[in-house]
């Protein structure tokens, strides 16, 4: 028994490490009530898109965040099937809503720039 809570606990402090960043943390909490693509990230963090993306595949290698194509975009969603994800729902629960960002970029024209 004790060996598969130190493997419970190892994922645990993966999963809480990964989230430790401020980008990342905000961008799954982003992710709770949004889909994204990585231009949209761009966006609201003001950042490079090769740091995004890198960002983002972290989190996709975790399992957190699954990608769709549509078209030509890739489209980042939580992925609700991950084994973590009512482990990350649950911290997610306890942080502040993030969707003004995203309010935000629909007032700057942004937000739609992947749906065409």
């Amino acid at each position: 028994m004790q060996v598969s809570t130190t493997v419970e606990i190892e994922k645990a402090a993966t999963i809480l490490k990964l989230l430790g960043d401020k980008t990342r943390l905000t961008m799954v909490k982003i992710l709770d009530s949004n889909d994204c693509c990585v231009c949209e990230f761009v966006e609201i963090f003001k950042t490079s898109q090769p740091a995004i993306s890198q960002h983002v595949r972290k989190l996709k290698d975790a399992g957190i965040v699954r990608e769709t194509r549509r078209g030509q975009w890739i489209i980042y969603s939580l992925n609700k099937d991950s084994e973590f994800y009512a482990f990350v729902q649950n911290l997610l629960q306890h942080l502040p809503n993030q969707d003004f960002k995203l309010q935000e970029l629909e007032e700057q024209g942004l937000r739609i720039s992947c749906d065409s």
